[in-house]
């Protein structure tokens, strides 16, 4: 009960923010991250595709496929399960799960074991994360669905090269509520 009345306020505050503050946003976010060595060095970039009032990664997407990288976005399939769909350009997107753009089922999947995700030797994966809160501990609250906790369960690479992202009005000063089955992201970026 406490997550669903913490995620209707911090939603009800993200939903609050003028257009204005929501470009000024995605700019700095693909600014942060287009400078940042873990996206300069991976050739794997695993993404959602904003949606609503979430931090928008088009243009970060838009520039990672034009700089050659792979690029998967998530695709909510049966049973509770998210995989994640090579795009090749954004116009591929469709309405999907709750109106949210995804890729086609068609499409081919991320295998997660053709490469240990690793930035040590300049090449690998890497993912970017939406949420509703984040603590001053590192701990993200999602959407409530579990997705992405199970995906990070079952592709436990991502532990060391997940990035959570949203605005900085996203940030509670009190530590949420975690439980065994949370997965927390290795970083967190708020602009």
């Amino acid at each position: 009960m406490e997550k669903k009345c913490i995620r209707r306020e911090m939603l009800a505050v993200r939903d609050a923010l003028t257009q204005e503050q929501r470009q000024r946003g995605a700019c700095l976010i693909t600014e942060r991250l287009l400078g940042h060595q873990w996206f300069y060095r991976c050739e794997r970039l695993l993404c959602y595709v904003s949606y609503g009032s979430e931090l928008s990664t088009h243009e970060l997407l838009y520039e990672a496929l034009r700089l050659g990288k792979a690029v998967y976005v998530p695709r909510v399939l049966a049973e509770h399960r998210m995989d994640f769909f090579r795009i090749r350009s954004l116009e591929e997107l469709q309405p999907g799960f709750h109106g949210i753009p995804e890729p086609p089922e068609s499409g081919e999947t991320y295998d997660g074991d053709i490469m240990a995700a690793g930035h040590g030797d300049g090449t690998g994966e890497l993912m970017l994360m939406p949420g509703v809160a984040y603590d001053p501990y590192g701990n993200r609250l999602g959407y409530g669905g579990g997705y992405y906790d199970r995906y990070l369960a079952a592709h436990p690479q991502f532990m060391t090269c997940s990035i959570a992202i949203g605005y900085s009005c996203q940030r509670t000063q009190r530590q949420l509520p975690v439980e065994e089955t949370d997965c927390r992201p290795y970083q967190v970026i708020l602009v």
